[in-house]
């Protein structure tokens, strides 16, 4: 029997309510939205009393399900103003699941300016005062918190832009070996639980246990064919193992869809230096880590450890999005200058792809050269100090845009455009528009068909076919957010219809349903429903799903193409 934590902040108090067995299977996005959608007005002040902090495993998690470890983070967000699941790796997922916790729940605002810490343990939970930790970033805040509590503790905090409930703050949760590398970082949420109050959420697995299996012995040997089939797949046994999410830059650069200084054009011509392959020769030669899983239990681990030339540990990865978000977007080919970037990133909480677009633009309003690395990093010094620019950067691309002048700002929903310009891969642009979560490609990964032949082939720059893929593709990612396993396996998922049904059948062995390829397509439907209706209440339209004008206006190289996926056409991808 699991259970739910509401923490609530103006009481200072904490409550269990059990979770009956009849509300299974519900987790990860599920659970997040759907409490989102049902308790919260959609018309409050993300950062009121009203708002809530939603932070769930999925209902795989902590199961020994392969990739099963992930983490949806919810709430309404300070950057959109809508719905917002944001995904993390890290360990707290798992050890939520160890200890029975379906989902904890943070409301209310606090009664003073102290620093509070939730502390969960096997034998129950409490919010504790650390005033200690006011204003360090999270590496020096997850220190202190193992220092005071031990090395096997799970820690999700925020650093200093969270702190200042900057529209851009992540959450981070602690790496394997502890750190503060995993980040829930689209949509502001780090803002949210700083406007809570809440430094850190401390999570003591020790005394947990694995969560009891209806028939553990189909569930082993589901989750063993699972992960055989991942293993086998070219992507997830191969290609992300060995390359990591980078291996994407020069495929991406290739096909002319690598958005390079501010979205102004589709290849960057230092490419080779920030690459996959560039990055692995570098990572091997100074003796890091080619190999390293984001999340407890992940078998296709295709993240990295950074480190410097003397060896010495910089930052994790960093993965395509940071170093495309650093890289081509701000015209930079450094990829030590970009690691830096990350950690900096991380130690002060913001979202790298929302930073890293933010100044993009503050470039293109001529606050900084394109190519200026050491400029940047000045940036980011600014925002961890709170002055007045530094505020706007981590307040994300659109308010950047409006304090610099800018006309051409890849936003949607107020939501910064990740590493693939809708212009060459017309899918992705689809899913851009009219995500519940503002852009974000993880909601509806068209990039899978149109430009890797994974799943399917749907020219990319051809109008036709988008809507049907991006639809296709978010009801399908909307279920597997709910299960705890990453998204990554999706990939073999598409090729290998057999892996769906292993996850199905997981799911059926380990909580005694019977759900089918029919349910998991409901589900999907049934979250996307849930957020598309807490929009609509917060006052979201048609007009909310479409890209800037300019994506629409200017031609992109080397293709000379527009996204002209037609408006009608845009406004049928919910109807299901």
């Amino acid at each position: 029997m699991r259970k739910l934590l509401r923490v609530n902040m103006g009481e200072l108090s904490v409550k269990e309510e059990v979770w009956p067995a009849e509300r299974e299977p519900i987790g990860g996005r599920q659970l997040t939205s759907s409490i989102v959608s049902s308790e919260i007005p959609a018309t409050c002040h993300p950062l009121s009393a009203h708002n809530k902090l939603v932070v769930a495993p999925g209902w795989l998690g902590g199961t020994g399900a392969p990739s099963s470890g992930r983490l949806s983070v919810g709430a309404k967000s300070p950057l959109t103003d809508g719905i917002k699941e944001s995904n993390v790796g890290g360990n707290a997922g798992v050890a939520l699941s160890r200890l029975g916790i379906a989902g904890v729940v943070v409301e209310g605002l606090p009664p003073d300016d102290n620093i509070r810490v939730l502390h969960v343990t096997a034998d129950g939970t409490e919010l504790l005062v650390d005033n200690e930790l006011k204003g360090l970033g999270n590496y020096d805040a997850t220190d202190k918190l193992r220092e005071k509590f031990g090395e096997n503790i799970s820690c999700m905090t925020i650093g200093q832009a969270g702190e200042m409930r900057l529209a851009a703050a992540t959450i981070a949760t602690t790496d394997e070996e502890g750190r503060p590398t995993r980040h829930a970082g689209r949509g502001g949420l780090g803002a949210v639980m700083g406007s809570k109050g809440l430094k850190a959420i401390v999570i003591d697995k020790e005394g947990g246990q694995r969560p009891e299996s209806a028939d553990r012995e189909a569930f082993n040997k589901a989750a063993k064919r699972f992960a055989q089939l991942l293993s086998e797949h070219v992507v997830t046994g191969t290609n992300l193992p060995t390359w990591g999410t980078n291996l994407l830059a020069k495929v991406i650069n290739d096909a002319g869809l690598y958005p390079t200084r501010n979205f102004q054009e589709g290849q960057f011509e230092l490419v080779d230096n920030v690459s996959g392959e560039t990055q692995r020769e570098t990572i091997l030669a100074r003796g890091g880590q080619t190999r390293h899983a984001c999340h407890h239990g992940c078998t296709i681990a295709c993240s990295a450890i950074y480190v410097d030339e003397d060896g010495e540990f910089v930052t994790k990865g960093p993965e395509y999005e940071t170093i495309w978000a650093h890289g081509a977007n701000c015209g930079i080919g450094d990829l030590d200058a970009i690691a830096r970037m990350d950690r900096l990133d991380d130690d002060i909480g913001l979202d790298t792809i929302e930073t890293g677009a933010a100044i993009g633009v503050a470039m293109e309003g001529g606050l900084l050269e394109f190519g200026d690395a050491e400029g940047v990093i000045r940036l980011l010094e600014e925002v961890r100090e709170g002055t007045p620019l530094g505020r706007i950067i981590g307040s994300g691309a659109a308010v950047t845009g409006r304090a610099c002048g800018v006309r051409r700002v890849p936003v949607v929903k107020g939501q910064a455009l990740p590493a693939y310009d809708p212009r060459s891969a017309k899918g992705i642009g689809v899913t851009y528009a009219t995500s519940t979560m503002g852009a974000d490609h993880t909601t509806g990964y068209a990039i899978a068909q149109n430009i890797l032949g994974v799943g399917g082939d749907v020219a990319p720059l051809k109008p036709e076919g988008q809507v049907d893929l991006s639809r296709t593709a978010q009801i399908a990612t909307a279920a597997l957010d709910a299960t705890g396993l990453c998204l990554f396996v999706a990939f073999c998922m598409l090729d290998v219809p057999e892996t769906l049904d292993m996850v199905l059948a997981m799911t059926n062995a380990h909580l005694g349903t019977s759900v089918d390829e029919d349910w998991w397509t409901e589900l999907g439907k049934e979250i996307l429903r849930k957020e598309r209706d807490f929009n609509a209440r917060a006052g979201f339209t048609a007009v909310d799903d479409r890209l800037p004008d300019f994506f629409e206006e200017e031609p992109l190289l080397p293709h000379g193409t527009v996204f002209d996926v037609p408006h009608d056409e845009l406004d049928t991808v919910f109807d299901f």
